[in-house]
């Protein structure tokens, strides 16, 4: 079957399969959250390394792959990075305490990161400028069906099997991923690699833990605190010295020169706060059904799965509309709609119909849908093939540094305004005070999606020309010859 098929679609098969797993596990979690910190005796602030681990982890190896996959060979390190993810997956299905489970996350997040941008840099390069809307609609397809699809299997899972199989599942998946890979996978490499920049790596992986360390903290510590000045400000320090030590670098890590392509820097800033607020109002909710609504994993994963549905209602029309009148007004609308819809949350609360939350989630879905394939399609309009590889590492470190940092932020939003209005998780006496302090995480998560709206304002339809003017120009031809 697959050597009937064009080589660019078997890259993007293969890398489906490898993105589904990977960003399965970014949310597969959230719906076990209860049951893990019930299981391990945990606290809410250390149950939420199991989520912003893997996200941290995959934020620091995600830059390195780029450099990796250039020198070493692109076949060579999604192989790599898959193996580590399957392996890892497993030994986090055997973890025996919360702490062995932090750790292997994180080690499932090393694989994790450097899957995902290896595997966008073969698919761009598969794919023709002109055709990458097709390539953002194969990555589409795992960016939506495996975050929507994680809280049901998981719930599923937890409920009727044990909280191990939503690691253990990952196994199989990943063992035949490997087998197709290395049947017809071909290698690839740039010529011009440079030298590994061990300063780089360095400072955002510093940097970017001691951030993200310090956020956490910060929810029952308070900012003022002493350990969180420290980890905070030193992490923003690291970061400032990340970006001076990458400018004077010939070949960087993170090449931060790329930023001085407008196309790349304005999507890219709405990527990073759309999904902060988009991951860290997903980490809310599954709580918020769970421990106050009184929800099983089950019902908990089915209450939030309309947000696939509404995804897959909106891409094939975002696709069509994409060719027409470009990214800017898609994406404005996209982010609009998704912080209107997260602060609708803000009035949701014990009483409120499940079917009512099934349709905020709906429409959640179908703004996302209609923001995610111009974003994805015009990141790359305006690099070249020689830096598709750097460029995905950026586009994708992004991504989950942002995440992180929303998981982080709004798990500390939640810490910080249980204890304002004198609630704990779970405890029917002071319930709706816990009610609350998730509609104070609602509403900054909608703030962190309405930024995002505004930050569409920067993108030029004009400078993602390239990505859609052959469709364009064979529609004007036809309009042309029917008037004639």
């Amino acid at each position: 079957m697959f050597r009937k098929l064009e080589y660019k679609y078997i890259v993007g098969i293969i890398f489906v399969f490898g993105l589904f797993m990977d960003l399965l596990d970014m949310t597969i979690t959230n719906v076990a959250l209860p049951t893990l910190q019930k299981d391990f005796g945990a606290s809410t602030t250390t149950i939420e390394w199991v989520v912003t681990g893997y996200l941290l982890s995959l934020a620091i190896f995600i830059p390195v792959s780029g450099w990796m996959g250039d020198h070493f060979g692109t076949k060579r390190v999604f192989m790599f990075a898959l193996s580590m993810f399957t392996v890892s997956s497993l030994m986090c299905g055997l973890a025996w305490n919360v702490n062995a489970l932090i750790a292997f996350r994180l080690l499932q997040g090393v694989g994790g990161g450097m899957l995902t941008p290896v595997g966008t840099a073969m698919l761009f390069r598969a794919f023709p400028p002109v055709e990458r809307s097709k390539a953002s609609a194969l990555l589409s397809i795992p960016a939506v069906v495996a975050p929507a699809s994680g809280p049901v299997l998981g719930g599923y899972l937890v409920e009727y099997q044990s909280w191990h199989w939503i690691f253990l599942i990952n196994v199989p998946i990943g063992a035949a991923g490997l087998i197709v890979a290395a049947l017809f996978l071909k290698e690839e490499k740039q010529p011009t690699t440079g030298r590994f920049d061990i300063a780089g790596f360095l400072l955002s992986g510093f940097g970017l833990a001691s951030v993200v360390y310090a956020l956490a903290e910060a929810g029952h510590r308070g900012f003022g605190d002493g350990r969180v000045l420290m980890f905070g400000l030193g992490g923003i320090a690291l970061l400032a010295l990340l970006v001076a030590v990458e400018l004077r670098i010939a070949a960087p890590m993170l090449d931060m020169r790329l930023f001085r392509n407008r196309l790349f820097s304005a999507t890219n800033t709405v990527q990073m706060v759309s999904m902060a607020g988009m991951q860290g109002a997903l980490f809310l909710l599954p709580l918020f059904l769970q421990a106050e609504r009184g929800m099983s994993p089950l019902q908990s994963g089915l209450t939030t799965f309309p947000q696939a549905i509404g995804i897959f209602i909106a891409m094939p029309f975002a696709s069509r509309v994409y060719q027409r009148i470009g990214p800017r007004r898609m994406m404005m609308l996209g982010m609009g709609g998704i912080a209107a819809m997260t602060f609708v949350f803000a009035w949701v609360d014990l009483t409120t119909n499940a079917w009512w939350i099934r349709l905020i989630m709906l429409g959640r879905g179908a703004s996302f849908g209609m923001s995610l394939i111009p974003m994805q399609t015009a990141t790359f309009a305006t690099i070249r093939p020689q830096d598709t590889g750097r460029a995905s590492a950026i586009f994708n470190s992004g991504r989950q540094v942002s995440a992180s940092f929303g998981v982080a932020l709004l798990a500390t939003v939640l810490t910080n305004r249980l204890a304002h209005h004198g609630a704990t998780l779970g405890a029917p006496a002071v319930r709706n005070g816990a009610v609350l302090a998730f509609h104070d995480g609602f509403i900054v998560g909608g703030a962190l999606a309405l930024v995002g709206a505004a930050a569409a304002l920067l993108i030029s339809d004009k400078d993602a020309e390239s990505t859609r003017h052959r469709q364009v120009r064979v529609e004007r031809t036809e309009n042309q010859e029917l008037r004639t």
